[in-house]
């Protein structure tokens, strides 16, 4: 036995990630960020603008890993943090009840949502921010869309392995498709 205390709980080593996704789901939350007016109403939608690995510029949802022994309070304010700095004032809701769940497999087909390093599933919530949002880490910009431009069909081919699904049926969550 090592002496050794881990101190930083929760991350694998990148050797020890490649092997657990390729024998079971990892979980995983995506925040649609928006503004609302003073009715509540969602005015915008806020989606990032990466380059991927293979050089692709794509929009994606604020997304990442649940931490072991992380709270999915937790681990959503990090990612919103981590993706739209520490001045976006998120107001995560009192209740964490998803607007849905999405899972995501490397096989093209199963479900509307593909990920092709594993099988993940997603808890998806809609996060109102208020304040300033800068991205960071490996997002170059966020770009701000009223409902109808989100829900166009150029924003949504933009959009990789289902998050375009995803984001339009967080639109009709809260009523703005019909």
């Amino acid at each position: 036995m090592s002496d050794t205390t881990e101190t930083t709980p929760g991350w694998l080593a990148p050797e020890e990630l490649q092997t657990t996704r390729a024998r079971m789901p990892i979980l995983y939350v995506e925040a649609v960020p928006v503004r609302v007016d003073d009715a509540g109403e969602v005015t915008q939608i806020g989606l990032l603008l990466r380059i991927g690995p293979d050089g692709t510029v794509s929009r994606t949802l604020v997304s990442g890993r649940v931490l072991h022994h992380e709270r999915i309070r937790d681990a959503l304010l990090r990612h919103l943090e981590k993706d739209l700095g520490p001045v976006a004032l998120p107001r995560i809701p009192a209740s964490l009840q998803p607007f849905t769940v999405a899972e995501y497999f490397p096989t093209l087909g199963i479900t509307e949502f593909h990920d092709p390093r594993q099988h993940a599933v997603s808890l998806a919530y809609i996060i109102p921010v208020a304040g300033d949002c800068r991205p960071r880490q490996d997002a170059l910009d966020l770009v701000w869309f009223s409902p109808q431009e989100a829900s166009s069909p150029l924003v949504q081919q933009e959009m990789p392995g289902g998050q375009g699904v995803l984001l339009k049926r967080a639109l009709a969550h809260v009523g703005c498709l019909s």
